[in-house]
């Protein structure tokens, strides 16, 4: 989702700074991104490796931003890192545990800190915080304990909206946005596997190819709702079909929310889901 961020940015005429934890996949977004441009003239992208949960590292890619890109300034932040893992407190690894909560949710609050200055430094600039609709329901469907990933979306949910205050009395130009994905076709259960430093057999990628391919919203489908949403002013940002119908039956009947059947009942998509690996022991 990231990766079509990046390009739809770039169609848009924007310049671009994308990170990423391995180096190669940040080249390989610039690449697509430049090719999509065509040869000279068009947008400036630059790729940079950064693990998000390590503050030192964060800012050092804010630092190579301003120098690369020559600016004192940035006008949107996209806060998009995450990775599924670290399932259940009760005897799940604390180490899986802790480092899905921390790029989930430290890598939002240290990029935040890094970047507001930027932000607050342009005539207008607007914070893109990616949650989840585990932001909101902390479940992917029974006996599926997803405690890490969930109290993290939660944590980027609450964060977000407490900023719109916070950001309307001490910097009025700088804008909010959440985003709450429903299941968007991306590799992100591969991905968290190979963070994990898991090996993937082959149910695990045959369900990894299943997440993606069964999703009823591409990555690019996310990203361009993601960015209409930025550009109309949106602080609420829903992806998917799946994601509205969610939202919905969580406010409407929020002491259901997790009985064994609430899932099922709410949305056809869900009754078939392959979820976010919960456990990757």
């Amino acid at each position: 989702m990231g990766r079509s961020l990046v390009r739809q940015l770039a169609a848009r005429g924007a310049n671009v700074a994308v990170c990423d934890l391995f180096v190669d996949t940040a080249a390989e977004t610039k690449a697509r991104a430049d090719a999509d441009s065509g040869t000279g003239g068009g947008p400036r992208i630059t790729a940079h490796e950064c693990d998000v949960a390590d503050e030192a590292q964060v800012l050092r890619f804010r630092d190579e931003v301003m120098e690369q890109h020559q600016t004192d300034h940035v006008n949107l932040v996209f806060n998009n890192a995450g990775i599924g893992g670290g399932g259940t407190m009760v005897d799940g690894d604390r180490e899986q545990w802790d480092r899905t909560f921390n790029v989930c949710w430290n890598g939002v609050y240290y990029m935040t800190r890094a970047f507001l200055p930027l932000l607050v430094a342009s005539e207008e600039g607007r914070l893109v915080n990616t949650s989840s609709v585990n932001g909101f329901w902390a479940s992917v469907g029974p006996d599926r304990p997803h405690s890490a990933y969930s109290a993290a979306k939660f944590a980027v949910k609450g964060f977000s909206e407490a900023l719109i205050g916070d950001l309307s009395s001490n910097a009025p130009h700088v804008g909010v946005s959440v985003v709450m994905p429903g299941h968007i076709g991306t590799g992100i259960a591969a991905n968290s596997m190979t963070v994990h430093g898991g090996e993937l057999d082959p149910a695990m990628t045959e369900r990894a190819a299943l997440f993606r391919t069964s999703a009823p919203t591409t990555a690019d489908e996310a990203a361009t709702i993601i960015l209409d949403g930025v550009a109309a002013g949106q602080w609420r940002i829903l992806v998917g079909d799946d994601a509205d119908a969610l939202d919905v039956a969580v406010r409407d009947a929020p002491e259901e929310a997790y009985d064994p059947d609430f899932v099922e009942r709410i949305h056809p998509h869900f009754a078939g889901i392959t979820s976010l690996p919960a456990n990757q022991d």
